[in-house]
């Protein structure tokens, strides 16, 4: 099988992309695969580390606001579109796959004026500008969340599959997560909060934190932070200034960033996050309790559409960025940790949303389309 994917700018669309990439590899080894992106985003990385070749071309995402920064960005992306075509018709694909976000307006628009078929994977609860923009172009659309499904109109085909994820529930035994948690400097008596802000950190999540850890808030659960590479060390300083160091900061375990992320998602108590795609489809996958933090400001407020999702089935609590306080969070963190029966149904209730056998989904959609039109 010949593929292209379409995958570009955040890792909630890179990673799906790969996910399927990999699958796809796994049941024909022979496949060639290819990913078309941009030159500016974590794709540039991600790909490549992947094992995959990356190709670029010119993608903006357009504000409705009348700038001359925008003008330029519409001839830009005009100008993308030629160059998807021509990666298109050099490579010969038997179908392409786009991931969502601004990528897929040029590539999957070129594939389908040179009649190759193509799918579409959305991630979110509420689907992006992209999805609704292609749905009429596009053979299929794959969701995560079953509330998509009612959001895109006039689709060719809609198939509720989930998203793909390389982290899966482990069940350690107790020793094994004593282990863990001495081996990375957690105590094994006292409930873990994980806290992240996506790859990048999350400053308003950070300030809160920051705000616990200045009133000595935690003192019966202990925190495992992760502040994002570029703002650790402005956060390092911070501390300095308050005489505090990073290193030994009561009740907490700060890091720039989390590589071994299984691993302690699976050891902690609650999870703090943004609600992304990507971490809501994780947090139930391990079936845990979550105070979710939408970001604010993007568009259609699909974060808030993905932790409303957990919220419903009460398996996670939102707090709006507007009203996030280190007071107010430390309160929902207590309100959970110190009633464990209802720590324990929020983590039930969370992998009710779990999908199974999410890439085995997805190849079978391909792998039928991909029949389908050699026929």
């Amino acid at each position: 099988m010949r593929v292209i994917i379409a995958a570009a700018g955040t890792g909630g669309h890179i990673n799906p992309g790969i996910a399927i990439a990999n699958k796809i590899k796994e049941e024909e080894p022979d496949s060639k695969i290819i990913f078309i992106g941009t030159d500016r985003g974590l794709e540039n990385d991600l790909v490549p580390r992947s094992g995959y070749e990356l190709k670029t071309i010119n993608a903006y995402g357009l504000s409705k606001k009348i700038s001359i920064n925008n003008f330029k960005n519409i001839i830009k992306t005009l100008k993308g579109y030629g160059e998807a075509k021509k990666i298109i018709k050099e490579f010969n694909p038997d179908i392409v796959i786009g991931t969502g976000g601004y990528i897929c307006g040029a590539t999957i628009t070129a594939a389908h004026k040179l009649h190759i078929p193509t799918i579409l994977h959305e991630s979110n609860a509420f689907p992006g500008k992209a999805i609704k923009m292609l749905a009429k172009k596009t053979n299929c659309i794959l969701v995560s969340f079953e509330d998509a499904i009612c959001r895109i109109k006039n689709a060719n085909k809609i198939v509720y599959t989930g998203t793909p994820t390389k982290l899966k529930k482990i069940n350690y035994t107790q020793q094994q997560v004593n282990e863990m948690k001495n081996r990375i400097g957690l105590d094994k008596n006292i409930p873990v909060i994980l806290v992240f802000g996506g790859s990048q950190g999350a400053q308003s999540i950070n300030e809160t934190i920051i705000g616990i850890a200045k009133k000595n808030l935690n003192d019966n659960y202990q925190i495992m932070w992760a502040t994002g590479p570029k703002q650790y060390d402005l956060i390092k300083e911070k501390f300095e200034n308050e005489n505090l160091n990073i290193n030994y900061i009561k009740n907490m375990k700060i890091v720039p960033y989390i590589y071994n992320m299984e691993e302690i998602m699976n050891i902690s108590d609650i999870i703090v996050a943004r609600s992304g795609a990507m971490s809501v489809t994780e947090i139930s996958n391990l079936g845990k309790p979550s105070i979710l933090i939408p970001l604010p400001n993007v568009s259609n407020d699909h974060q808030l559409y993905n932790a409303k999702v957990l919220e419903k089935i009460k398996a996670a609590k939102i707090i709006l960025n507007k009203d996030l306080t280190d007071n107010v969070l430390n309160y929902e963190i207590k309100n959970i940790i110190n009633d464990p029966q209802k720590m324990k149904e929020m983590g039930i209730s969370a992998q009710k949303i779990e999908v199974k056998d999410v890439e085995t989904k997805i190849y079978s959609e391909i792998k039928s389309l991909v029949e389908k039109n050699t026929k």
